[in-house]
């Protein structure tokens, strides 16, 4: 239709052009915004490319980018061609007239002004939804990779009996498309409306029809597609009824199908199914009926349908069949969800045996022997020691340990020792000057390990450190010690360059070092360093001297976001941890593969899931997916970072995980075989604790295989609150040296406590074999003991520890003046049927900034003791009177009782100073200064060595003289 003039004009306003110089001015201040914007761009993607080639992974992303630019263009451009097609369809179908109403006068405007510009404006309008789409479409990457690379499970689903893949990679893909067809057809039906609107297709206000025969066709059939596309939703709902979550009274999460599922909404789906069929039929039946009277009671019918068998009829099954006989009902597909959710998580082979809780051997005396063998009890809490080791091993400002040290265990002797462990890592925080060149260049790592043994301390409660000093030398032997990959090391550095970088300082000065790996990227290049000036946002990059031929860039530096990068369809444990191995610190990182859709298993949220006291309190130790929310998950890759040269390695771990092998598939050459793993890296590999966290958190409910007792919940259990803190967060899980009663020797385990829900007594005790590369790793175990007796949990034991009288005392006065008590890991240890419960208790106080161990707390049958070592605890629980160290006996007047007096003058001499040391430590002791107390304590043990050397002495020379036996001995701790 020709369109129509608007009437006269006004008279024209000449408005004045620009002069020539501010045209040029604004040209070019626009071309230079325009090349920034670009550059920026630019210096984005190609920073990152050369990211990933100088860790070897390129591949990873160049398959990410090119898988999200090819969804991009291709969903783009089909939605713009869907949304363009219908628009110039519906204007090339516009009546040749319009009627001469005041609507169709009042459009005219609007015609006349988007007549030039009608190319542009369609142009215009499809590029915008184009963009739109591609964006939202190129998100969706990992679905893609997974539906085109997915593996057979090689296991069906209970009701369908689909192959789990179908659920896990195809049903999500289906599920996107269907998505994006309705909104190509929710925008194509507003498209045309408004473009027939507009030439007169279609009337809201004139007389006579509506519609014209033309634009009832074109809606009609665009609706007939959205119908049709409701009907595949119709259809795969039905599929998705086998991973739909919904409320039920029997676990919170609940996924799969249930009674009324099976028996009232998949008939119902499939009814509606076949009426939305129908209801689109009828749509595009108006191209030859030119009516929408069809069409319209068919949608009226589907609707209803939706209302009445959608709705009305599963209420109705669920009130009338369900309720009344609701565990009869729901029986059969609780037993498939307990069977689906015990597999999906790994803990279907979990062995549950009856534990008595008390002990069975009357004889004390022999379980005191028996605990040596039982379990290497730790009492060096690697969550309390942080501060003993900085206090101890900073040796500069600029080193910092982590705030939660990490178990490892380490061989000497060929005897496997528990043990503590931490990095010296760098501490910008505490570098003597901050400025650009001492932040990024001259302190740019750490430097060493520092272990120590986890089942002792020394005299003065301190940990005895197997690896220490600067450079750090003890039992590892050599290895290279410089850190510039660690969990605190967050800032980017450069280095290999014409600056040079603190190595370490000792009694010398400062050591330098110049940067000799290849890890980083170079930046020689000025192309490179114009690149991360943007990026970075730091022009000095650009133009600094202190980058020149060699300088390196080193930045994604901590192991779990190394991991993370190369490996983004990874999900990585909260906690990676340091272990030396074949002369270099590597950090192991355990990754885990998941889904959100194995058929009939129930979801966790893996930030809930492994939350605990210790995730409070430092936050590196969360998943990095907090809020995920996955019904699948397995430990299938663990990852080293190298500390060095921060070289990063994925190891195929779980070799029959279908979700690993589908990602291995979309990125081959990734992730190495697990045959490829060292003797001496399979040494420091262990059970991971998120994944530990998450199987405990389902098997409080999941222990159970009978679907009545699951129903009836009278045997769920609840991860108790750590009772050493008042944090009120969950227990965190323990690795400890342990044998379970099934087990004819000790194992590297993982170990938790449940207690009933809503009560504080113990109900069952968990561990899992720890130690990789043993035919039991991953072997999970459970003591469930009897609901008829009671056996105390952590929370009672504390509540125990903290109300007997005696010890009550003892930690009033430790907690006296400045200092304050600690108390260490609450460790569990099933024995003789019975559970031996230790906890170490730390003092940090007086002039000390750090915690010393000073107690030990331990209780067994009803048995306490709180003594300063753990041998003269277990042997007061257990009867056994050993060889115990025991200071001079107070007379009761407030003096001490002095040793018997000698003939030899150097052994009294001796024995006077061992007098005058112990009394000043016991005047130390009652002002709480620890300093002065420990100093007596070094002069003690001094003069009585003096002592027994002129006894020893003498006796060799057949001299005679009273022993020194019943002089002062040492004490490890007070005595309170």
């Amino acid at each position: 239709m020709p369109d129509r003039g608007g009437g006269p004009t006004g008279p024209r306003i000449r408005v004045g052009r620009p002069s020539r110089r501010v045209r040029t001015l604004l040209m070019t201040l626009g071309v230079l915004a325009v090349l920034g914007m670009a550059f920026t761009m630019f210096a984005g993607f190609w920073t990152d490319w050369l990211w990933y080639r100088s860790v070897n992974y390129s591949s990873v992303f160049t398959t990410t980018l090119w898988t999200k630019i090819g969804l991009f263009f291709v969903f783009g451009l089909l939605m713009a061609l869907a949304v363009g097609f219908n628009i110039w369809l519906a204007h090339r179908l516009r009546p040749p007239l319009s009627a001469m109403s005041m609507e169709q006068q009042n459009l005219d405007r609007y015609r006349m002004g988007i007549a030039p510009y009608k190319r542009w404006l369609l142009l215009g309008i499809t590029s915008l939804v184009g963009l739109i789409a591609g964006a939202s479409a190129s998100s969706q990457w990992r679905t893609w990779l997974m539906w085109v690379n997915g593996v057979s499970f090689g296991e069906k689903d209970p009701q369908f009996k689909l192959d789990i893949s179908f659920f896990t990679f195809d049903l999500p893909w289906y599920r996107f498309l269907l998505g994006f067809g309705f909104a190509a057809a929710i925008l194509s039906v507003i498209a045309a409306a408004l473009t027939h609107y507009l030439y007169g297709g279609l009337r809201i206000t004139s007389p006579g029809a509506r519609a014209t025969a033309a634009a009832t066709g074109h809606l009609s059939v665009l609706m007939g597609i959205f119908v049709a596309l409701k009907a595949v939703a119709y259809w795969l709902d039905r599929y998705g009824l086998a991973v739909k979550s919904s409320d039920f009274k029997a676990t919170d999460n609940w996924t799969g199908l249930r009674y009324v599922d099976a028996n009232a909404y998949l008939p119902a789906k499939t009814i509606l199914f076949c009426i939305a069929v129908i209801c689109a039929l009828l749509f595009f039946a108006t191209l030859w009926r030119r009516t929408w009277q069809l069409p319209v009671i068919g949608f009226g019918l589907m609707v209803l349908s939706a209302i009445l068998i959608g709705g009305l009829y599963p209420a109705i099954v669920q009130k009338f069949q369900v309720q009344p006989n609701e565990q009869a009902k729901e029986a059969p597909y609780v037993s498939k969800n307990l069977k689906a959710t015990r597999e999906a998580y790994g803990i279907d082979d979990a062995q549950v045996d009856e534990y008595g809780g008390a002990s069975t051997t009357t004889d004390k005396t022999k379980l005191r022997d028996d605990v040596d063998s039982t379990a290497s009890i730790r009492v060096m809490d690697p969550n309390i020691a942080s501060p003993t080791f900085q206090q101890l091993q900073q040796m500069r400002n600029y080193y910092a340990f982590p705030t939660n040290l990490d178990v490892d265990r380490y061989s000497k002797d060929g005897k496997d020792q528990d043990t503590v462990i931490g990095l010296r890592e760098l501490n910008l925080a505490g570098i003597p000057k901050n400025n650009w060149i001492n932040d990024h260049f001259r302190y740019t790592h750490g430097y060493g390990v520092v272990a120590a043994k986890g089942t002792t301390a020394d005299s003065e409660g301190r940990p005895v450190f197997t690896e220490s000093d600067l450079p750090s030398q003890g039992d590892l032997g050599t290895y290279q010690q410089r850190v510039y990959y660690g969990e605190k090391t967050t800032e980017y550095s450069i280095v290999g360059g014409p600056q040079k970088e603190i190595d370490y300082s000792d009694d010398n000065g400062e050591k330098t070092f110049s940067y000799t790996g290849k890890s980083g990227v170079n930046l020689s290049n000025p192309i490179n360093r114009a690149a991360y000036a943007v990026a970075f946002s730091e022009p000095q990059i650009l133009y600094s001297g202190a980058i020149g031929e060699g300088s390196r860039i080193l930045y994604n530096r901590t192991p779990k976001e190394r991991v993370e990068a190369v490996a983004p369809w990874l999900t990585i444990d909260g906690d990676a941890y340091p272990a030396v191995v074949d002369g270099k610190i590597q950090w192991i990182v355990d990754a885990y593969t998941t889904t959100n859709g194995y058929p009939y298993s129930s979801r966790t949220t893996l930030g809930d899931t492994t939350a605990d006291s210790l995730t409070a309190t430092n936050n590196s130790r969360a998943v990095v997916a907090q809020q995920n929310q996955v019904n699948y998950i397995r430990n299938s890759v663990k990852a080293t970072v190298d500390a060095y040269t921060g070289q990063v390695k994925l190891y195929q771990w779980d070799t029959k995980d279908p979700v690993l092998k589908t990602w291995m598939k979309a990125f081959p050459g990734t992730v190495k075989s697990k045959t490829e793993i060292s003797d001496s890296l399979m040494a420091h590999l262990r059970y991971p604790q998120d994944l530990f966290k998450v199987q405990r958190e389902l098997l409080s409910r999941y222990h159970v295989k009978d679907a009545t007792t699951f129903l009836s919940g009278s045997e769920v259990w609840q991860v108790p609150d750590d009772p050493t803190n008042t944090s009120g967060d969950a227990v965190p899980p323990y690795y400890l040296s342990m044998k379970m009663p099934d087990q004819k020797a000790q194992a590297f385990s993982l170990t938790t406590t449940f207690t009933p829900n809503g009560r504080d007594n113990l109900s069952a005790f968990m561990s899992v074999d720890a130690e990789a590369g043993t035919g039991d790793y991953g072997k999970i175990r459970i003591l469930k003991l009897p609901t008829n007796t009671t056996v105390q949990g952590p929370k009672q034991v504390q509540s125990q520890f903290n109300s007997e009288q005696e010890i009550a005392e003892t930690i009033s006065l430790l907690n006296r003046g400045d200092s304050k008590v600690e108390y260490g890991n609450l460790l569990t240890v099933p024995l003789d049927g019975g559970l031996l419960y230790v906890e170490p208790v730390y003092v940090r106080g007086g002039g000390l900034k750090y915690p010393l161990l000073r107690k030990v707390l331990v209780t067994y049958g009803g048995n306490t003791a709180f003594e300063d070592m753990l041998d003269e605890a277990l042997n007061k629980v257990f009867g056994a009177e050993g060889e115990t160290t025991t200071p001079p006996e107070d007379d009761g007047g407030g003096t001490t009782t002095p040793p018997p007096p000698s003939d030899n003058p150097t052994v009294q001499e001796a024995l006077n100073d061992a007098q005058k040391a112990f009394e000043a430590g016991q005047e130390a002791l009652k002002k709480g200064d620890w300093e002065a107390y420990g100093t007596a304590q070094k002069d003690l043990e001094d003069a009585l060595q003096r002592a027994e050397d002129a006894q020893a002495k003498e006796d060799k020379t057949g001299g005679s003289s009273p022993s020194p036996s019943g002089s002062p001995k040492p004490s490890s701790s007070p005595s309170g």
